[in-house]
């Protein structure tokens, strides 16, 4: 067999692969669905939704060891850790929000995908609602009633 015909029985092979959906996904050749590509993308969204919660943790208790160690005091060091880990936590879970809605929306469009996405939702809701509350001391329709600004980092310019 002469390499021209190697070269064009190989050139087949590869789109045959790339077509037939019974080809191992792992045996095709550069060849990614937008489904895949998407899925990806989820993928990523999510591992920067944990390293959002994990970095900014980390950042958080660096500040904390840092204020504690200056000013001598551990209660109001402890107050600032609360509402900064609370923060990180919750820019994480809203990007983890999106990553799950990216992935119900686009790539597994099921009625049974959207009633657990929406069940994620609602936990990932209450829980922010209640870190709002642990970070703030009060509701957040109830924050401008308490803070007349309606400055939501007030108590950091204090």
């Amino acid at each position: 067999m002469s390499s021209v015909a190697i070269v064009a029985q190989s050139r087949a092979n590869w789109r045959l692969a790339r077509n037939d959906p019974e080809f191992p996904r792992t045996a095709r050749l550069g060849a990614l669905s937008y489904e895949d590509t998407i899925s990806n993308v989820v993928k990523v969204v999510e591992a920067v939704g944990a390293a959002i919660m994990v970095v900014g943790g980390l950042g958080a208790f660096a500040l904390f060891a840092g204020d504690v160690a200056g000013a001598g005091t551990a209660e109001r060091a402890y107050k600032g850790l609360r509402r900064n880990l609370g923060r990180c936590i919750l820019l994480g879970l809203e990007v983890l929000i999106v990553a799950d809605i990216v992935r119900t929306i686009i790539v597994d469009t099921t009625l049974e995908s959207v009633a657990v996405l929406g069940v994620i939702v609602v936990i990932r809701i209450v829980l922010s609602f209640s870190l709002e509350v642990e970070i703030d001391g009060v509701w957040p329709w109830r924050q401008r009633q308490v803070d007349p600004r309606g400055d939501s980092d007030a108590q950091d310019t204090q």
